[in-house]
């Protein structure tokens, strides 16, 4: 049995030299091969369900899921979040950080609890940061997943108008707003085949404006940013060398599935699982298939040295 159900985890925190405090939670038995979750745009690590979690613990990893700075209980960066203008036009403000220095928070976390060595899980503008450790920290890094993400390029991986239209809607000012917004995007970019659980979604999108440290909607921009401010990585990806799989959906709305191809063009070691009817999306009916492509990739690997202690 687990050391831990997800149910059962608390909310831990590390506070890194950075100053960043990044809010954490860790999962399972900790002699098990370690696997990092990493949340996408204004997702705090409850996005990651219960089940997601508990499935990957049950096949034998240890799993420590984050909330990213700027969302959930993690750091709430003190500088102002980009207005409209400088979103549309792809112009960060001078202080902004960078996809980078997302991936050092995470790398500050396994630092924190002594991993040495981990398999990374991303989705979305998380497998973006997790492509970032992997092409940065080779040493630390046993195996990458992209999960429905790209590589900046701008030509690939953009979102379909309709779903621009949704994203331009005004920030919810209240809990109430901010379940019904989740849940309209969420809808529409969940892909014909995996259908949402609405009352499920509401308690997800309930939960993360809860659990909000700060002003959620400048956070998110703030994140935007980041991504903005790092540009096309696809020359950064080129030098990844841990094994890769790129997973995505046939019918994704919000980073279209040419990010998850040229992903897999960047990274010569990756392969490619496209899922039919999926969107940018991990209903209840996705945990059991992507968890299982996860693991067994992992397991492909094995977790030699990640119990090595960090001085």
């Amino acid at each position: 049995m687990p050391e831990t159900s997800a149910a059962e985890s608390a909310d831990q925190y590390a506070t890194l030299p950075s100053g960043m405090t990044i809010c954490y939670r860790d999962h399972g038995h900790k002699d098990d091969p370690a696997m990092v979750l990493i949340a996408g745009l204004g997702e705090d690590l409850t996005f990651w369900t219960d089940s997601f979690v508990d499935s990957l613990v049950a096949r034998g990893f240890r799993v420590v899921a984050i909330d990213n700075r700027d969302v959930g209980q993690s750091t709430f960066v003190a500088a102002p979040p980009p207005g409209t203008w400088r979103q549309i036009a792809a112009r960060p403000r001078g202080d902004a950080y960078a996809l980078a220095d997302m991936a050092q928070d995470a790398v500050g976390v396994l630092d924190h609890l002594g991993i040495a060595r981990v398999h990374l899980v991303g989705r979305s503008m998380g497998g973006m940061i997790a492509q970032t450790i992997a092409a940065t920290e080779p040493e630390r890094t046993l195996s990458l997943t992209s999960v429905y993400s790209t590589t900046g390029a701008r030509k690939v991986g953009q979102p379909a108008l309709s779903t621009i239209r949704l994203l331009a809607a005004p920030p919810a000012k209240n809990r109430t707003a901010a379940v019904c917004a989740h849940l309209r995007l969420t809808r529409h970019v969940a892909g014909v085949g995996h259908p949402i659980d609405d009352a499920a979604e509401a308690a997800i999108a309930a939960r993360g404006w809860d659990r909000s440290a700060g002003d959620p909607a400048a956070g998110t921009a703030r994140q935007i940013q980041a991504i903005q401010r790092s540009g096309d990585r696809t020359a950064q990806l080129s030098g990844i060398t841990a094994p890769t799989l790129v997973i995505h959906g046939d019918r994704d709305l919000l980073v279209h599935p040419s990010g998850g191809a040229a992903t897999v063009r960047a990274i010569r070691s990756a392969r490619h699982v496209v899922i039919p009817g999926m969107g940018h999306h991990l209903p209840e009916s996705l945990v059991g298939p992507v968890t299982t492509h996860i693991s067994q990739h992992a397991n492909r690997v094995g977790g030699g040295g990640n119990h090595v202690r960090i001085p």
